[in-house]
């Protein structure tokens, strides 16, 4: 596999490390250094809390549940603001729940897990890879798979480009080193491409747009609901046979998950049961994320994501079916890993199926296992 050359785009300007970065994007900038700054601007203190100190046998005094994005949509915005009635704190006997936000990845998340300053989170595949050869002291709990078309390449309405084979030589807009860049390289593939047949321009989401908007590149690869939105905003079309192969994990720091395994177990119950709420109500569901500030003035966001739930293609959406880390997973991610290291984007491989299968998580496995299957 070749590595990813760069080519900048003449409308692109440098960005800093947290200008425009997706939930899935810092690993473009690669190293804890490059972190540092966005975790500043994240607000996440890097000092150690307090002593978590029992309410009761097994119930922490607090869990502090990351929150990536505004918060104000999907699980943390379910679980945050009680949607349905559920209420975390009470379900875990009593705990404080504490969301700390202003995360713009799951990466930086990771960072503030090496901190001690959160307890809990989602973690995309690229976020597990980067902890695991970061030595971030987290405890992979359970996965699912990403939606199969959560991906999507855009072209304009009256391009020439119909599908991979015609992507050789073009402009493609891509955030490198996330989930877009691995859907990228899979799809080149079927048109036996690689990446350097395409003129690759590595954008963050917010300039990739801008970009596609002014005739800057030929094609743009992104996830939902940013792809979306730009798809109805642009009045562009998607490219066929793009497929997303990413598992998402949710995850916990080492101490909190050897202090409180069965909270832990029942917090993981409580984002299944909190997703398969949306899914069964997306109407519902959305007109409660629009009360409470998720979505701009403009209809078209609302709607679009009203779609988008409906159809099961946001990145929570298959989180109805949280499970134990299986092989599947477990592959998918090592095979990211591996990719993204022939790519230079890791500096050295990472065992990533060694860590998601280490022994030492044979009992907090069994204890979610369990509590999933209730």
């Amino acid at each position: 596999m070749p590595r990813l050359r760069r080519k900048t785009s003449r409308s692109a300007t440098p960005t800093t490390p947290v200008d425009g970065l997706s939930r899935r994007g810092l690993l473009a900038l690669g190293g804890l250094a490059a972190l540092t700054p966005a975790l500043a601007a994240c607000g996440a203190d890097k000092t150690t809390a307090p002593e978590n100190k029992p309410l009761a046998d097994g119930v922490p005094q607090k869990l502090r549940f990351a929150v990536i994005g505004s918060g104000r949509t999907g699980i943390p915005a379910a679980l945050r603001y009680k949607m349905n009635g559920v209420n975390l704190g009470k379900t875990l006997g009593g705990t404080t729940v504490s969301w700390p936000s202003g995360f713009t990845a799951s990466l930086p998340v990771m960072e503030a897990f090496k901190a001690g300053s959160v307890d809990f989170s989602f973690a995309t595949a690229t976020a597990v890879a980067y902890a695991v050869g970061g030595d971030v002291p987290i405890v992979p709990l359970a996965a699912y798979p990403l939606p199969g078309t959560e991906v999507e390449i855009l072209v304009p309405r009256g391009s020439a480009i119909r599908g991979a084979a015609d992507l050789k030589g073009r402009r493609i807009a891509d955030q490198k080193g996330t989930t877009g860049t691995y859907s990228l390289i899979k799809y080149l593939e079927t048109a036996g491409l690689r990446l350097d047949d395409i003129d690759y321009v590595n954008l963050p989401a917010a300039d990739a747009e801008s970009a596609f908007a002014n005739g800057k590149v030929d094609a743009w690869i992104s996830w939902q609901p940013a792809i979306g939105l730009a798809k109805a905003r642009h009045k562009a079309r998607s490219l066929p046979g793009v497929k997303t192969y990413d598992y998402s994990f949710y995850v916990a720091s080492e101490s909190f998950v050897k202090d409180y395994p069965e909270a832990v177990a029942k917090t993981v119950r409580a984002v299944r049961d909190a997703q398969r709420g949306i899914n069964r109500s997306p109407e519902k569901s959305v007109e409660f994320f629009d009360r409470i500030g998720g979505f701009g003035s403009a209809d078209v966001e609302r709607d679009v994501y009203l779609d988008l739930t409906r159809r099961k293609l946001l990145s929570d959406s298959n989180a109805d079916a949280l499970a134990a880390v299986d092989g599947k997973a477990i592959g998918s991610t090592q095979d990211l890993a591996d990719n993204f290291h022939a790519l230079g984007v890791y500096p050295s491989k990472i065992d990533v199926a060694g860590f998601l299968r280490d022994t030492r998580f044979d009992s907090i496995r069994k204890t979610v296992a369990a509590e999933l299957g209730k």
